[in-house]
């Protein structure tokens, strides 16, 4: 493949003629920390923050969750660092290694942690940046072996590509800071928003807050009571394709964690759902699980089959579907403590049917629904915000880290 004019091939591949690649190791100092002895308490509770993997989960690190004394840092590997130095997660088996922090405190590290301390000449948020657009690929360099782990040596060899001058890293590293905190207000809006409906459900689905108009006492029954019918489900045989096919999406509890309200995972034929104990559960009804997922509810916008471990439930004429699903949303984590099993936890329909349930008029519940909808309107709007701004701090680091676009 012809190259563009201005640029060369090397080894982290296209890259403006005018950059360089250099290793870790030949701009910053790379050590790891230490853990002082937990049998001496005179080590521990001191004023020198101690960092762990447990804190290189955000961008900065403000504070830390132990900490340790003057002592305890002289008698041990612990290392003193200046704010400004970049943690690297060298151990952990889930997604924490390959992980990367700024330090944003004066403060020491365990073991576990690679420190890296950058040369003035370049822009540690830079290399910050290029660092968290690697992950996968620093997390595939780690030590085979019964525990992958990565080391102060495999952080060294790590290859970065540099434009000429700090003023053009720092630029990069401006437009991808940005991008960064956009990506953080979303969040910390989504997670307010989330509160605000939770306080909200707690309030009007308990009838503490009455909204206007509305007064009188609700009617207090058991959920068995204001359920017409619950209807389960099946699966058709595997041996036999003719029940398999795209004709009707057959929802199982995997479909709570991947929710589409108009697909499922897979698909049966009208054969397959007349061949099994599955039954075909119309369009706006709610569905639970009462196997794993416990408290879990959803509703379709199509048609649907289940399976064995769903139960759809048909309200009487006097209960809003939509009510009944907020209902549970609320009443969820009390669905899921009674529950019971060692392997698989699941709920009998005798101990769902005994559950309380405030039953207020069908207006009160249609007027709470609508302002729980657009609560969650617009949760899924900041949702679909966030997404698209993840995705574009991405192309964001895959541009300017190769110098495909360049800021100066």
């Amino acid at each position: 493949m012809e190259l563009k004019a201005g640029y060369k091939q090397t080894e982290v591949g296209v890259i403006p003629a005018d950059w360089e690649v250099l290793p870790i190791g030949n701009i910053a100092t790379v050590t790891s920390g230490g853990t002082p002895s937990r049998q001496v308490a005179e080590y521990w509770d001191g004023d020198i923050p101690w960092a762990t993997t447990t804190e290189v989960n955000s961008d900065t690190i403000l504070e830390t969750a132990q900490s340790i004394t003057a002592i305890g840092l002289a008698n041990s590997a612990a290392k003193l660092l200046a704010p400004g130095a970049l943690l690297m997660a060298l151990y952990g088996q889930g997604k924490t290694r390959g992980k990367v922090a700024v330090l944003g405190i004066r403060a020491s590290t365990n073991q576990a942690c690679a420190a890296i301390v950058l040369s003035p000449t370049v822009s540690k948020m830079f290399v910050f940046h290029f660092l968290v657009s690697q992950y996968s690929a620093i997390r595939g360099l780690s030590n085979s072996g019964s525990q992958e782990n990565l080391s102060g040596g495999i952080v060294k060899a790590i290859l970065v590509p540099f434009p000429p001058t700090k003023t053009e890293q720092e630029a990069i590293a401006e437009a991808l800071s940005d991008a960064d905190a956009l990506i953080e207000s979303l969040d910390q809006l989504i997670t307010k928003k989330r509160h605000l409906k939770q306080g909200a459900m707690q309030e009007l689905l308990t009838g503490k807050r009455r909204l206007p108009g509305f007064s009188g006492e609700w009617e207090v029954r058991r959920l068995g009571d204001v359920i017409e019918k619950f209807v389960g489900g099946g699966t058709p045989s595997r041996s036999n394709p003719a029940f398999w096919g795209e004709e009707i999406p057959w929802v199982t509890v995997k479909d709570f964690a991947t929710f589409n309200p108009r697909q499922a995972q897979e698909s049966i034929t009208k054969l397959g759902l007349l061949s099994s104990a599955s039954h075909l559960i119309t369009k706006g009804t709610l569905i639970t699980s009462t196997r794993m997922a416990l408290g879990k509810a959803v509703i379709y916008e199509v048609d649907v089959a289940i399976n064995q471990d769903l139960k759809a439930l048909f309200p009487i004429a006097a209960l809003s579907a939509n009510y009944l699903y907020f209902w549970f949303q609320y009443h969820g984590q009390t669905i899921d403590d009674l529950g019971s099993g060692s392997t698989v936890k699941g709920i009998s329909l005798p101990d769902l049917k005994k559950i309380e349930f405030g039953l207020p008029s069908i207006s009160e519940q249609t007027a709470i629904a609508t302002i729980l909808n657009d609560m969650d309107t617009e949760l899924a709007e900041l949702d679909s915000r966030l997404a698209k701004a993840r995705q574009i701090k991405q192309g964001m680091m895959q541009e300017l880290l190769t110098g495909r676009i360049r800021l100066l």
